[in-house]
């Protein structure tokens, strides 16, 4: 591949002519791929502050010194440096280092910049680097410390440029690593000609590929792995671009020390160029197998229909939330994206009440990892206020609740593969939508710790009744939907609210738009669902008391027929409706029946009508002894 120059690298050739002092700010403690052939070898990956001493080099400059609050003047690449410095600005060299203090009875750390930067015989270039440590506040400083900002002012308005043979003319500089810039006094670089400032981000798509496409590539494996493998890719380019670009995409985000570090780790495991991202699982998780990877193709196969076993009356729903599933395990979600990051899917669950939506979660949690404990629930009205975000996330440094961490990044990091259900999305604060558009966007997150948790193996699920319920013209709460209405007419309805909702109400298309076409409307509970939603309510109370007591219950059709008549006058209210008719017409007669009889084990009881007009309800039951073998 073509080399490539990262961005800052490029700005920088452009101002060390033009600006004596360059702050770099951003991810400066990171290490860097030297993208040219010069002091080091093209590719090397060093620290910034090596890969500034060789940068200058390259470029002509003799003085090139690095300056920190503990260990003075230094210069850790090369000897000799120190030296030459201390003899332009008339210092002594202890112990291999000039000692200087920034701030204090002796400021001689600015004095000496002052010193290198004003003079016109060596072209010189001071490094400071841990910027951000100097002072305790850039806004409440100590005189010292704005007498030492003062003089580096100075430093930038008095500094020479020096003729150099070959190289033409350099500008003495001052560069400034800083965490942030304003960790810096303002009144230093705000409307200061002399200073610019630039961005260092984590690495871009263009240097993860140089990294991974270019001479570094064969150190990701071990050297045996390699030569046995590379005759096989030599022959099968096109299959060696594929893992190499998936392997770009989904360490975006990642800071070289980290992109070194899996080049370390793969090559330790013994990793093979064709299961070359499975180190990203064992970097972020620890876990060399991705439970993603595991999922059978003919349980998803039959998935349709097991999950109609659970979630009744939602066919639509069922197979859209499936070709979620399926896309992400055929490898094609995010294929519209450069990012490979993203988590593997994204629902929005909207419609009545009591349709299904948490139940489905639960199936799609207990079909894709075994389990439905990792369906992760969250009860999204616990996050109205403007401060929920540090319940979510973590509180920051200093604050009460640092050492406990968020809910959310706490259960990510103890189950990365999982579903996460934010429960009545429309009733979190708008702090924590913000949260989500970059979850949803970048598949990560930084705890109030400041670890990085990845949202990357999840599917994240939200529901919401939005659009069930609207305010008529005298401002009064009105139902918008009924289970009158046709699916179609449901499903217009429901997302004309949410769309209504989330641009015009809240003011956040964006957010509508990062979910895209993955939004899911559950129909009401018809008739022919609600029948089946009763039949297996009835047979599970029925098999649970065999299983347990030894009861046998029978229910007679004339029974079954009271119930049937309740749930379908209670359709609006979904299952939990139904699962509301049978608590009161069935299970709290039942139980006290039982009860009030002593009936607590092997007994055959039959249901022969129920009494559902007058409270409380009772059953008209016959009761007979029964063996204490149990029954199927």
């Amino acid at each position: 591949m073509s080399d490539f120059i990262p961005k800052w690298h490029r700005e920088l050739e452009i101002f060390d002519k033009i600006k004596p002092v360059i702050i770099l700010e951003g991810n400066i403690l990171d290490r860097y791929q030297y993208p040219v052939e010069g002091s080091t070898p093209k590719g090397s990956i060093v620290k910034l502050v090596d890969y500034l001493h060789f940068y200058f080099k390259d470029n002509g400059y003799e003085n090139i010194i690095f300056y920190d609050g503990i260990r003075g003047f230094y210069n850790s690449c090369e000897a000799g440096y120190v030296e030459k410095f201390a003899d332009t600005i008339g210092a002594q060299v202890e112990n291999g280092r000039i000692r200087a203090e920034f701030r204090g009875r002796n400021i001689a750390a600015s004095a000496h910049v002052q010193t290198a930067l004003s003079q016109n015989k060596v072209p010189t270039v001071v490094i400071m680097d841990f910027a951000s440590r100097y002072i305790s506040s850039p806004t409440n400083m100590e005189q010292s410390e704005i007498d030492s900002y003062t003089i580096l002012m100075q430093a930038s308005m008095e500094a020479k440029d020096v003729r150099v043979k070959g190289k033409g003319i350099l500008k003495n500089l001052l560069i400034v690593l800083a965490n942030k810039v304003n960790d810096i006094p303002a009144w230093f670089y705000l409307d200061n000609p002399n200073v610019k400032t630039i961005m260092l981000r984590t690495p871009s798509k263009e240097e993860r590929e140089q990294l991974v496409k270019g001479e570094n590539f064969p150190s990701f494996f071990a050297s045996d792995i390699y030569v046995d493998e590379k005759d096989y890719f030599d022959e099968h380019p096109e299959e060696l671009e594929k893992i190499r670009d998936k392997f770009v995409g989904i360490t975006e985000g990642f800071s070289f020390t980290e992109l070194n570090g899996l080049r370390k780790l793969s090559k330790n495991q013994r990793i093979h160029i064709k299961k070359m991202c499975d180190v990203i699982d064992l970097y972020k998780f620890g876990i060399k197998e991705n439970p993603w990877n595991a999922i059978s193709y003919e349980e998803m196969k039959n998935a349709h229909t097991d999950f109609q076993k659970r979630v009744k009356g939602q066919d639509i729903a069922i197979t859209k939330t499936l070709d979620v599933i399926k896309r992400a395990m055929t490898g094609m979600s995010g294929l519209q994206s450069s990012s490979g990051t993203k988590p593997k899917g994204v629902l929005f669950f909207a419609g009545p009440t009591g349709t299904g939506k948490t139940e489905l979660a639960k199936t799609l949690a207990e079909k894709l990892f075994g389990d439905e404990r990792s369906c992760i629930r969250f009860d999204m009205s616990e996050y109205g206020q403007s401060h929920s975000d540090q319940k979510l996330l973590g509180a920051p440094p200093g604050y009460v609740g640092y050492e406990a961490g968020g809910q959310l990044t706490n259960a990510v990091k103890n189950n990365p593969f999982s579903i996460l259900l934010f429960d009545e999305i429309e009733k979190a604060h708008p702090s924590i939508l913000d949260k989500f558009l970059q979850i949803l966007e970048d598949g990560r997150m930084t705890d109030g710790q400041g670890n990085t948790v990845y949202f990357s193996e999840t599917i994240i699920i939200f529901t919401s009744n939005l659009g069930i319920y609207g305010m008529n013209n005298n401002g009064e709460r009105v139902q918008k939907v009924n289970s009158s209405m046709s699916y179609e007419e449901v499903q217009k309805n429901v997302r004309q609210g949410i769309e209504d909702y989330f641009k015009l109400q809240l003011g956040r298309p964006e957010i509508l738009n990062r979910i895209g076409e993955n939004v899911v409307v559950f129909d009401f509970i018809r008739e022919e669902a609600a029948e089946k939603i009763l039949a297996a309510q009835i047979d599970k109370i029925v098999k649970n008391l065999q299983a347990e007591k030894n009861i046998k219950v029978i229910v007679t059709d004339k029974a079954m027929n009271v119930l049937r008549d309740k749930a379908m006058n209670n359709l609006d209210n979904g299952g939990r409706g139904i699962g509301n008719i049978v608590e009161s017409l069935f299970i709290n007669p039942l139980s006290r029946y039982l009860f009030d009889n002593e009936a607590f084990a092997n007994k055959k009881v039959t249901i022969n009508d129920i009494n559902a007009d007058v409270m409380p309800y009772s059953l008209e039951c016959s009761l007979e002894d029964k063996d204490n073998s149990y029954e199927d």
